[in-house]
């Protein structure tokens, strides 16, 4: 491609799902996968075990909780400050590039802290994790027999953006639950954090995964501002397009950017997946309207369905004793042919989601969008 051709919003479509895996399931351990997409969001448990199946073939539930029980993969905070699957080496190295991120963080929760320094909350806080791992409350409650006059859930989420901190399992496994418990990651992996990597390199991995991209999608994506002056170096090691609104984009010049019109299969997404969450223009893959649509309170994302590669619907689950439910919520209208592929889709994901349970007692439902 020349510099400087337009690309619409179909063509932008398909390089993310290519990137992103969802034009094809790949055969790839899930390591490798999630270094691939650079992490998948991991507030809940489940979302990034359906982000894998999702995009490897015959992905096992209990690879993934294998690797997070024998410390490959870790749950840390992240992009935009949100928590992660990531695999341990990626954890190490994109933690230190993100610090200035957790520095607001740190900088906004300081006032809370009636005058105690940050640095002595974060130098407290690592002793009392590395002894003992500890949910936040638990960590503001002993910080705070040490400073009564500082906000208890302050002093623990000053240690939060202070410190590399992980959840450490039961949490995040499979099929089982946990207190979302932390200790710091040096601790966890008995390594040092890799100082050494540079916001070049963070660039080129989310356009990897990402891209085309703005400087304002890539800022979107990772959380820190200022990357203008990053790509403008990096210029010369890339290729340059236009979105149709005239806006530059930048790529990777080798990275996969597939015809417009090659053919998506419907795809689930989790909640929470990076697609929908890691440009500012989001047109690439769904409407104003439908962004809109998926807004809930706590910042909550639904499960979501893409077909033909663009946001279609939402869907959520019921598993229990009687059986599972599978219910999808069209955003718009569906033709029978597309309400059958998702339908189809939904029953795969439910025979994953639910073995146990008899194929007659597994039901998908697809509901029409909500009356105007």
């Amino acid at each position: 491609m020349s510099v400087g051709e337009v690309l619409g919003p179909r063509a932008l479509n398909r390089a993310l799902l290519a990137r992103q895996l969802l034009l094809e399931r790949v055969s790839m351990p899930a390591v490798d996968g999630l270094e691939h997409v650079v992490g998948l969001q991991a507030q809940a448990t489940g979302p990034p075990y359906v982000g894998l199946w999702t995009r490897l073939a015959k992905f096992d539930p209990a690879e993934l909780a294998d690797l997070i029980v024998k410390r490959r993969v870790v749950r840390i905070a992240l992009q935009r400050g949100t928590i992660h699957a990531v695999s341990a080496r990626d954890a190490l190295t994109l933690r230190p590039l993100l610090q200035p991120l957790f520095d607001r963080w740190v900088r906004q929760v300081a006032v809370r802290l009636g005058g105690v320094p940050p640095e002595a909350v974060a130098e407290a806080a690592r002793g009392l994790l590395e002894d003992e791992p500890l949910t936040f409350a638990q960590l503001g409650g002993r910080l705070g027999q040490r400073w009564p006059e500082a906000d208890a859930a302050a002093l623990g989420q000053v240690a939060r953006g202070a410190l590399a901190l992980v959840q450490i399992p039961p949490r995040g496994l499979w099929g089982r639950s946990g207190p979302a418990a932390h200790t710091t990651i040096e601790a966890w992996l008995g390594a040092p954090l890799d100082r050494t990597g540079e916001l070049e390199q963070l660039i080129l991995r989310y356009l990897a995964a990402f891209g085309p991209a703005t400087v304002r999608d890539a800022q979107t994506w990772c959380g820190l501002t200022g990357l203008g002056e990053v790509m403008e170096r990096l210029r010369p090691r890339l290729s340059a397009f236009r979105d149709e609104t005239g806006r530059d984009l930048f790529d990777l010049p080798d990275a996969p950017r597939p015809d417009p019109d090659t053919p998506a299969p419907v795809r689930f997404l989790p909640g929470w997946d990076n697609v929908l969450r890691s440009h500012e223009d989001r047109s690439r893959v769904m409407s104003d309207e439908h962004r809109a649509a998926l807004r809930r309170p706590n910042d909550v994302v639904p499960g979501t369905v893409l077909l033909d590669g663009f946001l279609a619907a939402t869907w959520e689950q019921e598993i229990n004793r009687a059986g599972a439910t599978l219910t999808v919520e069209s955003l718009r209208p569906l033709s029978g042919r597309d309400a059958s592929a998702v339908a189809a889709e939904g029953r795969r994901l439910l025979r994953w989601t639910a073995p146990h349970v008899a194929s007659s007692a597994r039901t998908v439902t697809v509901k029409p969008p909500p009356a105007p």
